[in-house]
């Protein structure tokens, strides 16, 4: 070595020399110090004993059969950058085909997923045994494992397998109790009576034995289980609700919220009992989803308390409504689902936000039968104060309810897409297409026109090409916008018979050629 060394140094002593300056060390140079670490570096590599591990696991079996080769392909493009923004529409029509994406596509699109949560309820699926096999190993892609995998799909196949040859046999799919209650009171679960009147609520009907004993409901992901339930809901919503009280307590609070949703299915006062106890569950999102999904329910102990509130909170007097706010949001408001706190970003004084949730949780046929008048005629009323947010709270009623008089009255003040959604389809598209005949082309009406649906036909299909020609010219970027958004909402088949749009607007028939025969190859 060149210069002084540090004849048998340790690894601490040349870090120490290293660090103090070669000329303060013990008399080694520069040079010597960096060559000892040099050679100490390779000695401890050399002497490093290879590392015990566990060999990763091979990936389990595919169920689903992959994707026609030709929709792969595409799918590869779209990643690549070419539409990516109809990523989203392959996703569902492979589902509805029951095929999964090529293992070498998987990476990509679980990245994306980790990026994009709108796609991860089909990756779930998609992704298939590899897909959940990469998410563990990998943590940014974790999310996948609490995704359905259609687990519960292929049980609820089985379920109407068995049901279709017992109804072939004679038998009924969903056997009547002596009581002549149908399916959903006494369900296909069944119960096994063990005398003297008792039952036993752990022993389930055959018909699906190793699908909720053995299965998806006690090993799934939460995904599956969530699935599994809205399958069973459909089904047998009273199976569905005991099933769910039987291990209601052990059961993660977000995951309490997102299987309450379920009950939207079905709803009805057989359910209220057990959504009036979880209204004192610990976790505001479950008492929430109580709440909502009370609400919805005409008869409901929530619903008469709200309506008393909101009885002595707005007065008619003629044409004119009167605000009387409430003084305090106590215990038993909190209860009902009314939070105290105004929420962050929110203008405006608390006792506002009081009302507002109040009468967005009243049942809306009270205010039809307490002022005596239609949905169109109460909201054309005079509000002397706090008109904005009795409007908001009548629109939020209405969206939850899914009451189409109030939706049609509401949206004739305002065009919202939520209250759009609520109203039957056909109608949804003939209003769609008056308001892109009479307002102007904006990022408002853009958006409100995002919330319908596709495919677009008719009369919407008609006034939205008529205007993206008629604004080209003089709102090129508007025009451009609402071009993009027709060309993923309109039917595909229609990309033959827009030659006729100017160079500017090749955006359309391109990509509704593209959507074209994305269809066709999944054919």
């Amino acid at each position: 070595m060149n210069g002084h060394t540090i004849g048998g140094a340790g690894w601490e002593q040349l870090v120490s020399a290293a660090l103090m300056g070669s000329d303060r060390g013990a008399g080694a140079s520069a040079a010597g110090v960096l060559e000892q670490a040099a050679v100490a570096v390779v000695g401890q590599r050399a002497g490093q004993t290879p590392v015990k591990a566990q060999p990763v696991a091979a990936a389990p079996a595919e169920v689903l059969p992959l994707a026609p080769s030709k929709a792969a392909d595409r799918l590869a493009r779209m990643l690549a950058g070419e539409h990516p923004r109809l990523i989203e529409e392959w996703l569902g029509l492979a589902v509805e085909h029951g095929v999964r994406v090529p293992a070498r596509l998987i990476p990509q699109l679980l990245d994306l997923g980790a990026r994009d949560r709108s796609i991860r309820g089909h990756l779930g699926v998609l992704a298939g045994a590899r897909g959940r096999w990469l998410a563990e190993l990998n943590p940014a892609w974790s999310y996948v494992l609490q995704e359905s995998s259609g687990a519960s799909l292929l049980g609820q196949r089985a379920l109407a397998q068995t049901a279709s040859g017992q109804a072939s046999s004679g038998q009924g799919a969903l056997s009547q109790g002596d009581s002549g209650q149908g399916a959903s009171d006494q369900g296909v679960l069944g119960r096994r009576d063990l005398g003297e009147g008792t039952t036993d609520p752990g022993v389930h009907d055959h018909r699906l034995h190793g699908i909720l004993d053995h299965g998806v409901w006690e090993f799934g992901s939460s995904g599956d289980r969530r699935e599994f339930l809205e399958r069973l809901r459909a089904v047998s919503p009273g199976d569905a609700r005991e099933l769910l009280a039987v291990g209601w307590e052990k059961e993660p609070p977000a995951e309490r919220a997102a299987f309450l949703a379920t009950f939207a299915d079905g709803l009805s006062m057989a359910d209220e009992p057990f959504l009036e106890a979880a209204l004192d569950d610990r976790r505001r999102e479950v008492r929430r989803a109580a709440a909502d999904l009370l609400t919805r329910l005409p008869g409901s102990r929530l619903g008469r308390r709200m309506a008393e509130r909101a009885a002595r909170s707005l007065i008619r007097a003629g044409d004119t409504l009167t605000v009387d706010l409430p003084d305090q949001c106590d215990s038993a408001m909190e209860r009902d689902g009314i939070r105290s706190e105004l929420p962050a970003g929110r203008s405006g004084g608390r006792k506002s936000w009081w009302l507002q949730q109040l009468v967005a949780h009243t049942p809306l046929d009270f205010w039809t039968r307490h002022f005596g008048l239609p949905p169109e005629e109460i909201t054309r009323l005079k509000i002397a104060d706090f008109g904005r947010e009795i409007l908001m709270g009548w629109t939020r009623a209405a969206i939850l309810q899914h009451d189409a008089a109030w939706a049609r009255a509401l949206f004739d003040q305002e065009p919202l897409t939520d209250l759009l959604a609520v109203l039957p389809a056909e109608e949804q598209s003939e209003r769609a297409a008056e308001l892109v005949r009479a307002k102007s082309v904006n990022g408002q009406l853009i958006m409100m026109l995002g919330g319908v649906a596709g495919p677009w036909s008719g009369p919407l299909a008609a006034a939205v090409l008529e205007r993206v020609v008629e604004v080209a010219a003089s709102q090129p970027w508007n025009a451009g916008e609402l071009a993009k958004l027709a060309a993923e909402r309109l039917d595909p088949a229609m990309h033959d018979q827009l030659g006729h749009l100017p160079e500017n607007l090749h955006v359309l028939p391109s990509t509704l050629r593209f959507r074209f025969d994305l269809t066709k190859e999944f054919s």
